[in-house]
């Protein structure tokens, strides 16, 4: 079986953590526990996800001239991620993310500046797209200008690969960048604000999924957390269940996801078996702390089927032969 091919157009951020007893109120002061310093942003950390699961990747971002740019450069050298269109910039700084979590529970709040993340040009993800071999999947999310995103939608559309837009952090996007996704995949939350619910306003995930689905995106697969991942699309719908583990840190389990489904997708499984898949390695990233060191390998993933009980796809273990 040959190895898909990925391209990640996104952001890479240094990611800056600590614990606390719990998240702090506004203007409340609280100690912590536990500093470091860990590789981060969505983009950069979905494509170290792809590349563990056994996909070819191409990373597509912008980095600063520092030295948490220095890092980012050799964090992608170790995980095998082609690079060469990842820019480097005088101009503004290596984003970073500063990202408190619960000591209890798991649950984080995050923190984000960009830094150079915000100059990454639409001529930057064109030109990548038209030089690199025609991917299997394109996935960006939204830590980088939409225009950006949109780009890398509108070109993967072109050269025939499947789209995923992980929005977050959500935020308005025109019509061409719905028109240009394959699939969404937004939290609760963040479905419900590109619907132009209030964040907290009580709206049935289904009925959300619709609205989203009737501005253009084929499919919508909206995380629920604990309770599994909701695929609507344009012919059926289907709560596919949660994985049960204990969450030790809930971080990286959305780019664990999203990492699980471009993966199953570029193998060729169907939309509702990639769910299932990306609900494993979702679920897998919240039982560790710390992104990268969340994200699982596939040898990792065919251990967890085998302890769990799960039926492990076919191509995971063509890809573990290789």
């Amino acid at each position: 079986m040959s190895t898909p091919h990925i391209v990640v157009v996104g952001s890479y951020a240094t990611g800056l953590t600590m614990k606390a007893a719990r998240i702090p109120t506004a203007g409340e002061t609280l100690l912590g526990t536990g500093y470091r310093e860990d590789f981060g942003g969505k983009g950069s950390n979905q494509a170290i996800g792809c590349a563990r699961l056994g996909a070819h990747v191409d990373f597509v971002g912008s980095i600063g001239n520092d030295s948490f740019g220095d890092m980012a450069v050799g964090l992608y050298r170790d995980e095998g991620i082609g690079a060469r269109f990842v820019k480097r910039s005088a101009e503004a700084p290596t984003g970073v993310g500063f990202i408190v979590v619960e000591a209890s529970s798991g649950q984080n709040c995050i923190v984000l500046d960009p830094g150079a993340n915000e100059l990454l040009r639409t001529a930057d993800v064109s030109d990548a797209l038209a030089t690199l071999d025609s991917p299997s999947v394109v996935l960006t999310q939204l830590e980088i200008p939409v225009d950006a995103a949109d780009a890398a939608l509108s070109h993967g559309r072109s050269a025939g690969a499947i789209t995923i837009l992980n929005p977050a952090p959500v935020r308005h996007l025109p019509a061409s960048v719905f028109g240009s996704a394959d699939i969404l995949t937004p939290n609760q939350t963040e479905a419900k604000v590109l619907a132009g619910c209030a964040p907290d306003e009580s709206v049935a995930a289904e009925k959300v999924a619709q609205d989203l689905l009737r501005r253009g995106v084929k499919h919508v697969v909206m995380t629920l957390g604990e309770k599994g991942a909701l695929l609507v699309n344009g012919t059926s719908q289907r709560l596919i269940p949660a994985v049960q583990v204990r969450a030790v840190d809930t971080t990286g389990a959305g780019d664990s996801f999203n990492a699980g489904l471009a993966v199953a997708l570029a193998y060729g499984d169907s939309i509702e078996a990639a769910v299932e898949f990306a609900i494993i390695t979702g679920a897998m990233a919240v039982t560790k702390e710390g992104v990268v060191p969340s994200l699982p390998r596939r040898d990792e993933v065919s251990d967890f089927c085998r302890s769990h009980g799960i039926s492990a796809p076919g191509w995971l273990g063509a890809a573990l032969s290789q």
